[in-house]
Formats: structure tokens, C-alpha cells, sequence
């Protein structure tokens, strides 16, 4: 395979993760048009990931790696040691990543680290009115629990679907078909925890 026309990348640049998401691909014995169908990621972004021309976001990575059935942290991986971490650490705003759900009208803030993806998620959701973010079914025994700060969202897992109003708690398994909506005339924001099991 061709050496990309780069210098060697700084230390506090971007991960290549090309190489690790190829091997993951093909270990499953996925084409490029499989992978991208099922991540919903186009097939030349895809490519270019795959040959460290593109420098992605964390939503799409998290999509490809959800794809995969792997952590982000399986793609990351291999980052040189950690430095002294200070006993606080600040994320600014603008740092923290964000993903849209496909009809745009849901935008996920992943307030989580990367080193957690896979066993425990957060994210501040939004959702305009008539928006929808629908998912397959995760890995069994896997839950959300979504806290609505403002406005309402219906959930619904498999057969059931609960309302929820401002300050109300909804904990459901998502190793089903499920979403979350908003069916009313306001913006809602919340809280959404997603626990995986092993």
C-alpha cells in the first residue's frame, strides 16, 4: 500500500486509525459498501478514513466503530503514554464532539470520554419537534436511561412507549429496536446514559 504524501504526523495530531479499521473490516469479511451502508457513512469517506486521507470526526468513528460491533477505543488505540493528568480536567465547549442523527433533527453532544465508549456512554440530546432517533438493538442486556431537562420525548423499546415530561426518568433495554421522539411544538433536551454489560 502507498505511503500517504504526509510527513510523519505530530504527536498532538489526529490518530491514524486507517490500518486498525481496515483490519476490523475485513476481519468480519465486509466490503467497503457493506461497512458504509451499515455505519451510514459515505463509501469515499470511508476510503479515505481507511487510507489516513481524512481526518473524521468522533460521531463518525463512533458510527463506524458501533458498525464494526467494536469500541472507539479499539480504533484509537496504540496513542502514545498518557501525560500527568491534572486533578482537574477541563473539556472546553467547543471541543466537545457532535453527532446528527440522520434527518437532522437530533444532535448528540458526547459528554463521555472516548476511553469509556463501549461500556458506559453520555450525551446531551436535543431534538426539535418532529424529530426521531431511531436505533437497532445494541448488545444483549445493554440499557439507556434518558433524563428529559426541558421540553417532552416518547420513548418507545420494542412494544413499549412511554411520555416524558421535564424532571421525569426513563430507564428501558435497548437490545431491541428503539427511539426516541419528539412529538411536540418545542425543542426537548436530555440527558441520555447508554450502559453496556461486559
Amino acid at each position: 500500500m502507498a505511503q500517504v504524501p504526509h510527513p510523519t504526523p505530530l504527536v498532538d495530531g489526529p490518530p491514524a486509525v486507517g490500518s486498525k479499521l481496515q483490519d476490523a473490516r475485513k476481519a468480519q469479511q465486509l466490503s467497503l459498501d457493506e461497512l458504509s451502508k451499515r455505519a451510514g457513512v459515505s463509501k469515499s469517506m470511508l476510503s479515505e478514513v481507511e487510507r489516513n486521507q481524512a481526518n473524521p470526526t468522533v460521531g463518525v468513528l463512533w458510527r463506524l466503530a458501533t458498525a464494526l460491533g467494536i469500541s472507539l477505543t479499539d480504533l484509537l488505540g496504540n496513542t502514545p503514554a498518557d501525560k500527568a493528568t491534572p486533578t482537574v480536567e477541563l473539556v472546553p465547549a467547543h471541543t466537545i464532539p457532535v453527532t446528527t442523527s440522520p434527518d437532522g433533527k437530533c444532535s448528540l453532544r458526547i459528554l463521555g470520554p472516548i476511553a469509556l465508549a463501549g461500556r458506559v456512554e453520555w450525551y446531551e440530546l436535543a431534538v426539535e419537534p418532529g424529530g426521531v432517533l431511531a436505533s437497532e438493538p445494541h448488545e444483549a442486556g445493554a440499557k439507556e436511561h434518558l433524563s428529559v431537562l426541558s421540553g417532552s420525548l416518547t420513548v418507545q423499546a420494542a412494544d413499549s412507549s412511554k411520555v416524558l415530561k421535564a424532571g421525569d426518568s426513563a430507564r428501558y433495554a435497548v437490545d431491541v429496536q428503539h427511539a426516541i421522539s419528539n412529538t411536540g411544538k418545542g425543542m426537548a433536551k436530555a440527558v441520555l446514559v447508554v450502559e453496556h454489560l461486559g
